[in-house]
């Protein structure tokens, strides 16, 4: 069967009341694409788009004014990251992006995927919105991750223990209108399957997200605002020992600036994300830490940095 025009459109009311005929297409999304889009959530148009203007506003903040909550300056992904701050794909070049990450704070805690927040003081209420989102799209998150437990045939309660904490990281992304130096290894972010468990994406629906089938052809994916792309993580994958399907992505960029606001929903550190019944141990903390050490530019220099044993 060719999935090229195969990426099920659905409705989370319907999910959520376990409508049968969505979660047969949700299994399919799941199980044989890795992708999906979802409408008719708890975050309406209007919201999102106060949210990617909040968004817009900081990306137009002047340099010098970003690199204040530069997350180069830490060890953690939390604020600021300028372009070609990140490497998806090692045979490419550093993406050429900019980002802003907040997540989930455990006061104290010397884990960093649970480090302080760094909040630009401009714009102005930029935090209040932005915390404030990232609450509610939580919430839409854990709904969707128990529908697709549910299309999937197992109980759909099993993740809700795990997430208590979560390593739930929420980013804004600003791609720019490719430039024209840019060559076959330039991306706005390059060929990669995400880390985690299930990623939630608004986008202000300017065209640049592309999915890999299993034909190998790239196709356009687009939601509009008010509408979410869903997606798998190579976690998920794992935990489900391989029935959800993790799958390349990409945004390669075009004439047209853009931004997009994806939540990377994970469950928390000492979560056993091995496969179920495995009789394995496999901490989502550890795979997590691992692929952004993999990932961030400044946290490949600092390990980098570190003396030999």
């Amino acid at each position: 069967m060719a999935l090229d025009t195969q990426i099920p459109r659905l409705d989370a009311k319907l999910i959520a009341a376990r409508d049968p005929a969505t979660l047969e297409a949700l299994r399919i999304g799941a199980e044989q694409i890795g992708f999906l889009t979802v409408h008719n959530t708890a975050i309406s148009a209007a919201r999102m788009r106060f949210v990617l203007a909040a968004y817009r506003a900081f990306f137009d903040l002047p340099e010098a004014q970003k690199a204040q909550v530069d997350m180069a300056r830490t060890g953690s992904n939390r604020g600021w990251g300028g372009s070609q701050s990140e490497q998806v794909d090692p045979e490419a070049n550093p993406d050429y992006k900019q980002v802003f990450d907040c997540g989930f704070e455990i006061p104290g805690s010397d884990l960093s995927v649970y480090a302080p927040n760094l909040w630009p003081e401009q714009p102005e209420g930029f935090r209040t919105v932005i915390e404030a989102y990232y609450r509610d799209a939580r919430a839409v998150a854990m709904d969707l991750l128990r529908g697709i437990a549910a299309g999937i045939g197992e109980d759909p309660h099993f993740f809700d223990d795990k997430f208590a904490q979560p390593m739930a990281l929420l980013r804004g992304n600003y791609y720019p209108p490719r430039p024209d130096w840019a060559g076959e290894k330039d991306f706005g972010i390059a060929a990669h399957t995400d880390y985690g468990c299930l990623t939630l994406l608004g986008t202000d629906g300017v065209p640049g997200l592309e999915v890999l089938t299993r034909e190998d052809h790239w196709i356009p994916v687009m939601a509009k605002p008010g509408e979410f792309v869903i997606n798998f993580g190579e976690m998920l994958e794992m935990w489900t020992g391989g029935r959800v399907k993790a799958t390349l992505h990409r945004v390669r960029g075009s004439a047209e600036e853009r931004i997009s606001v994806p939540l990377f929903f994970n469950p928390e550190y000492a979560a056993n994300v091995a496969p179920v019944g495995s009789g394995q141990v496999i901490r989502a903390g550890e795979h997590l830490q691992k692929r952004f050490n993999e990932t961030y530019v400044h946290l490949q220099q600092d390990k980098a940095a570190e003396p030999a044993e």
